[in-house]
């Protein structure tokens, strides 16, 4: 037995009867090594032990997946040939930690994930939240300070990969003072015969290491993401990778030239807990056995033992199991680019992970129980208490200045446009983009392949969720998809970042239990399957767990990018029209955050089954060339919508409605603003479809008029664009 065993167990986030199991399976007792193995592959992070429970059940399957949950990406046929891989996932404890590098690293770590699949990035997105940076006081300067190193580390990744990073979402809440959100989103495009795996099998073929050497940063990052933070927390920057994104972009044109010719039988990127999670992984997938060679690893630094070389997390590596006879194709390959590589192991038939130091055996694991039986939590839960009290309280607004409430919600931080983030971004390397970052709704790109568009769009409506996990997550879904319906894309897939707090927290599990039936119910109605994702837990900070956040991303197609539309209004004259049902929805609105500066009652619900009326009826109105422009109504309901598209457009819009003036504000679902030149067209095929269609206006010159709101273009736009500039100084 292992000297001073119970602190071991503590440092690995390992229980008494965690280590019992461990030795059931190894019919031994483990060393310090094995220990660790168990530990990353054991963690939070690595086994969903917590969240699996609830995961399964997601809708994964449609005729258009290829690829659904449980690879690097998710895949899917976007025509002629072709196809989309991608995946959104947190990079969240090490960003706040060292907000540059952990931001960085997660775009690079993300990428990695798309590319290894065999296809080239060619869009990232990214949803990043913190606390609010509007008050002044030391908190304030804090999350100012975290926000410009994750936007740095951000785009300072990207732009060296040469990926457009071509829209996102930022959220400024109490809630993560604490414990900010990263997320990050790539797609990639690849022959839809071109797809790679990973998986190692068959007997004798090699195992190559490829990418940077393996330092000791990143030691212990899996097991830290599956912890809270607390004081002792700063003690962690060592676990947090350092990521050189011109090695990543080395690594990547070596992969993809490699991926042109017949030589290996799959390839797995070395993401948290490293080569320990790349190797079980690839083999668990086959059932095979592997054998590797540690000191064959290359190291970048002395005295490095096979402890740190199992469990580092240095960035820009893969793991190849390549075609036997083929070794040294593939090594003049990564040669050429300047890579390393080095043949470390080889697939086994036996089951087994066996690990030599110099020739001696340090290690003999199991791989099955360790890849694919890790323990399963059931973990109580319990509604909330706080639910109880703020759906007690019916918020009916009283509005005597329906303007000043306008121009408020336009400079406030939620809303005002975020040039100072996207500015820092490349979003047109490339020069596929078609709708970029700051253009509202969701993003799109030319894929010249198969000239077709692909829509893509980042969301979670975080005070919906908090009030009602269910519906909130729902909305998510049913928002991310709408925003890629009013580009003219039918939403196709989703992937999703499930952000919580503490899961050993009963209402914190409640949460991730109720989040997870929404987005399984509007996947399934909405046919958008769930085709790869991420859970963060453990978002908690001195016992205060953040709000729930499943962030989502819909990507949607378009198949002829011509068709794609946007959310700038076109002509004076033309008709603007509201389409879908307008109902008294003020529960966690922006609206009574700025009136009572508090969220309470019960968020909007939501028709699934008239959300997609309403996507049919745009796509369908979308093919006839009805429409102008289009916006999904969110945030500020229809008068922020149209004072949006009429700052973006540089028009003005004369609406007159039969609307209260706080139903102007209202955040009711399923709601499109429309500009047409065909306005009866279009209320004929709404009319098939079942959908209310209202005419609210024209397009005018230079005022945004809606009923009793009167602002001038030049004043909106102002305050549109300047205030989040003045708010972060």
């Amino acid at each position: 037995m292992l000297p001073d065993l119970q602190n071991i167990l503590e440092k690995h986030k390992l229980s008494q009867e965690d280590y019992q199991e461990i030795k059931k399976i190894l019919q031994r007792e483990p060393n310090l090594l094995e220990i660790g193995i168990f530990s990353a592959m054991w963690s939070e992070h690595c086994s969903y032990k917590s969240s699996k429970k609830y995961l399964s059940g997601f809708p994964t399957k449609a005729p258009w997946v290829i690829q659904g949950p449980g690879e690097n990406a998710g895949v899917i046929d976007i025509t002629k040939g072709y196809s989309a891989v991608f995946k959104v996932e947190s990079h969240n404890h090490p960003s706040f930690i060292e907000p540059y590098a952990g931001a960085a690293t997660g775009v690079g770590g993300i990428m990695r994930d798309v590319f290894t699949m065999g296809a080239r990035p060619v869009a990232s997105l990214n949803a990043i939240r913190f606390g609010r940076i509007d008050t002044q006081d030391s908190m304030a300067n804090l999350h100012k300070f975290l926000l410009k190193g994750v936007v740095r580390g951000i785009g300072g990744y990207g732009n060296c990969m040469g990926v457009p990073t071509i829209g996102g979402e930022t959220s400024f809440n109490a809630c993560y003072n604490g414990n900010i959100l990263v997320n990050a989103f790539t797609l990639g495009i690849a022959k839809t015969d071109e797809i790679f795996y990973g998986r190692a099998e068959g007997i004798g073929n090699p195992v190559i290491y490829v990418g940077s050497k393996t330092g000791r940063d990143g030691l212990g990052g899996a097991v830290m993401s599956s912890d809270s933070f607390d004081e002792e927390s700063k003690s962690l920057r060592p676990t947090v990778q350092i990521g050189d994104p011109f090695s990543e972009k080395l690594l990547l044109e070596a992969c993809l030239e490699l991926f042109k010719k017949d030589l290996i039988v799959g390839i797995q990127d070395m993401g948290a807990a490293g080569l320990t999670s790349s190797s079980f992984e690839m083999a668990g997938r086959s059932g095979s056995g592997m054998v590797m060679h540690l000191d064959k690893v290359p190291m970048r630094e002395k005295g490095m033992t096979p402890y740190d070389l199992m469990l580092s997390e240095s960035q820009e590596r893969m793991l190849i199991c390549a075609k036997k006879g083929k070794e040294q194709e593939v090594i003049e390959i990564f040669q050429k680019w300047e890579v390393d590589v080095a043949i470390i192991g080889e697939v086994t038939d036996s089951g087994l992970m066996e690990l030599y130091w110099y020739g001696e055996k340090c290690a003999s694991l199991p791989i099955a129980p360790i890849a694919e039986n890790a323990p399963i939590l059931d973990r109580e839960i319990k509604e909330p208490v706080y639910l109880q009290n703020l759906r007690q309280k019916n918020y009916k607004p009283m509005i005597e200045n329906p303007t000043s409430i306008l121009q408020k919600m336009l400079a406030d931080i939620e809303v005002a446009d975020k040039n100072f983030i996207y500015e820092q971004y490349d979003s047109m390397v490339q020069t596929n983009t078609i709708t970029g970052v700051g253009k509202l709704d969701g993003s799109t790109i030319r894929v010249k392949e198969n000239d077709t568009a692909l829509s893509m769009a980042i969301c979670s409506p975080i005070t919906y969720c908090y009030l009602n996990p269910k519906e909130g997550s729902k909305i998510a879904v049913a928002i991310a998809g709408r925003k890629c319906v009013s580009r003219g894309a039918r939403p196709l897939a989703i992937s999703d970042c499930l952000n919580f707090g503490n899961p050993t927290n009963q209402e914190v599990m409640w949460q991730f239990k109720e989040s997870t039936e929404g987005i399984k119910e509007a996947c399934k109605i909405l046919n958008t399957p769930v085709v790869s994702g991420n859970v963060s837990l453990y978002n908690q900070t001195d016992d205060k767990d953040i709000y729930p956040t499943p962030t989502i991303v819909s990507v949607g197609l378009c198949e002829d990018y011509n068709k794609t539309l946007d959310s700038a209004l076109k002509n004076e004259g033309n008709t603007i029209i509201l389409l879908g049902e307008l109902g008294s929805d003020f529960g966690g609105s922006l609206l009574q955050r700025i009136m009572q500066n508090e969220i309470s009652g019960d968020c909007p619900q939501i028709d699934l089954d008239a959300e997609l009326r309403l996507w049919n009826l745009v796509l369908e109105c979308n093919q006839k060339s009805l429409i102008k422009s289009a916006k999904s109504v969110g945030k500020g309901g229809i008068a922020l919508g149209l004072s949006k598209m009429a700052i973006l457009g540089e028009k003005g819009v004369e609406i007159t409605t039969p609307f209260s003036t706080e139903m102007l504000f209202s955040e009711s679902q399923s709601l499109m603003l429309i500009e047409t030149h065909m306005p009866e067209k279009l209320q004929e095929i709404a009319k098939k479809f079942g959908v209310a269609c209202r005419v609210l206006g024209k397009v005018s010159m230079d005022k945004i008029k809606i009923d009793a709101i009167v602002c001038t273009l030049q004043n909106a736009k102002e305050l549109y664009y300047q205030s989040f500039k003045k708010i972060l100084g």
